[in-house]
């Protein structure tokens, strides 16, 4: 492998504020400005006393960069914060269009990159904090890099079409799984996964989750949320304690992937680990083991 380009002060401070909430940047810029504004516009004597040479240069030395820094510093972390709220925006849209789809379409035709946005976005809407790593081109290496609470868990996103993901990609992630002490993995594809992908998971923590447990995900997470509260105000001044339950009907796909009997969520094919059915399929609760929902196939 080639050394990875080392990145610039400014590149970083850029990179850092695009990572953030855009609100964030926001007020980094605000606090940046009056710091170095202050060292900017402070006095420096003219001439210096025996003995505080040195201090009197490296005086000068900060009010002169504070006075180019007081306006590209905050300049650097605006801009990163236009681009977190864009990329925001983005991901919304990607989630609205897939929710608003009846035939998978908008899944299927996405880039890669819009793919994986679209797949952290869910996450985020699950209660995961989200760090997407840029993963070095389409579908390589792990996308997404998940925490909630104190667990790690990874991602890789597979923006496939035509084909069913093959068990080698699941074993490759698991080995990834092990060597960085994560302590689950999801795989994540626009189409299918091979019977022989879906054996391997049994006994071992790997979700798979295909394009259509993908596309109700999705539109469950967006009925869930609160920005998707708009989207039922009839329901909501008529029955509101019922505001909630309208939705979900019209929002699954046929019953291809059902709803979790327990908190309505999305459900995942799982393989039983032990006890009479050992070894046979069933949909578990997406949200395991926070919610233990299950229904037989």
């Amino acid at each position: 492998m080639g050394r990875r380009k080392q990145s610039s002060v400014f590149e970083d401070l850029y990179g850092i504020a695009a990572a953030l909430p855009w609100w964030v940047g926001v007020a980094l810029a605000i606090v940046a400005y009056a710091v170095l504004h202050r060292y900017a516009i402070a006095e420096v004597p003219a001439s210096a006393a025996p003995g505080q040479i040195g201090q009197t240069v490296v005086t000068q030395m900060v009010k002169a960069l504070s006075m180019y820094g007081q306006y590209i510093v905050p300049l650097l972390l605006l801009a990163g914060a236009l681009a977190s709220w864009l990329g925001r925006r983005k991901r919304q849209e990607l989630v609205r269009g897939v929710a608003a789809s009846q035939s998978g379409d908008a899944l299927r035709q996405m880039s890669w990159r819009d793919f994986e946005r679209l797949v952290g976005e869910a996450f985020r809407m699950r209660g995961y904090v989200v760090a997407e790593t840029g993963g070095g081109g389409a579908d390589g290496g792990i996308d997404l890099r998940l925490r909630k609470g104190n667990e790690l868990a990874l991602v890789q996103c597979k923006q496939w079409r035509a084909y069913k993901v093959p068990v080698t990609v699941v074993r490759e992630l698991y080995g990834v799984m092990a060597a960085q002490g994560a302590a689950q993995v999801f795989v994540v594809t626009s189409g299918q996964f091979t019977a022989d992908a879906r054996a391997f998971t049994s006994g071992r923590h790997i979700e798979l989750i295909d394009g259509q447990a993908l596309t109700v995900l999705v539109k469950r997470a967006r009925a869930a949320a609160p920005t998707g509260s708009t989207a039922r105000p009839p329901a909501a001044a008529n029955a509101p304690t019922h505001a909630a339950e309208p939705p979900k009907p019209t929002e699954m796909s046929p019953a291809a992937v059902p709803g979790c009997p327990r908190c309505g969520s999305a459900m995942i094919q799982r393989i039983a680990k032990q006890g009479a059915n050992a070894g046979n399929p069933f949909w578990g609760c997406a949200t395991f083991p926070k919610c233990r929902g299950v229904r037989g196939l």
